[in-house]
């Protein structure tokens, strides 16, 4: 028994890995990418790029489109986001008869209501956290855009970096914000693999975590920003 819950060693192997993976992912990659080699840390510098050449253009319409349908996608998350926190939070507050429902179901492994609303409780703060940063991101992306536009018509060549920098530090939290929100995701889908076993439970989270991993190194799309960057970086 832990904190009153019916926890058996796997459940507290699983829910261990799970926490450590979820609470210190984006540390331990933000360390590992210093060098760069990871889509997040590549595109940092393909970004504060964008934001240079976005100085040296008298239009900057397209700028502003770009960003605007960044923004876009952060409001579709959040709402979804929202709609699923009302969702599991219904089914949380169910009561016993939520639980009987859930319980009754084969495929659905909790020994007590307790399990069961921690099951629960653990997607809800899962996706709460991812909320909370897809708000911020879209708050941030709000600066940006009005630092686009606060940006003189002509600014002179050897002050292009200084403005685009200062943009990129608005744009690139930004999107860090963004990138952890939409990884939320991955971990809540995780979590509620908890509710079909602690097996499924461990192999859910390792399984989010090498994906995220691979596509973070080793996908088509991390090496075209690898090379994206190198080109940028010798131009």
């Amino acid at each position: 028994m832990t904190f009153g819950l019916p926890l058996h060693p796997l459940d507290l192997v699983a829910l261990g890995v799970f926490l450590v993976a979820w609470l210190f992912y984006e540390p331990v990659l933000k360390r590992l990418g210093r060098g760069g080699g990871l889509i997040n840390t590549d595109m940092t510098v393909i970004r504060t790029q964008w934001m240079r050449n976005m100085v040296g253009r008298e239009n900057r319409f397209m700028d502003g489109q770009l960003l605007g349908q960044s923004l876009n996608s952060a409001s579709f998350f959040t709402s979804s986001n929202l709609i699923l926190i009302a969702a599991i939070a219904g089914a949380l507050f169910g009561g016993e008869r939520t639980f009987r429902t859930a319980s009754s179901l084969i495929v659905i492994q909790t020994s007590s209501r307790a399990l069961f609303e921690a099951q629960l409780g653990l997607v809800l703060l899962t996706l709460a956290r991812g909320l909370l940063d897809l708000i911020w991101a879209i708050r941030q992306f709000n600066y940006c855009l009005a630092a686009i536009g606060a940006v003189p018509v002509r600014v002179e060549p050897e002050d292009h970096h200084t403005f685009g920098n200062v943009a990129a530090r608005l744009l690139n939290p930004a999107l860090s914000s963004f990138n952890a929100g939409v990884r939320a995701y991955y971990f809540a889908l995780a979590a509620a693999a908890w509710l079909f076993g602690a097996e499924a439970f461990l192999a859910a989270t390792l399984g989010a975590l090498a994906l995220l991993l691979w596509r973070q190194r080793r996908s088509p799309a991390a090496a075209a920003v690898r090379d994206l960057r190198k080109l940028l970086e010798k131009s």
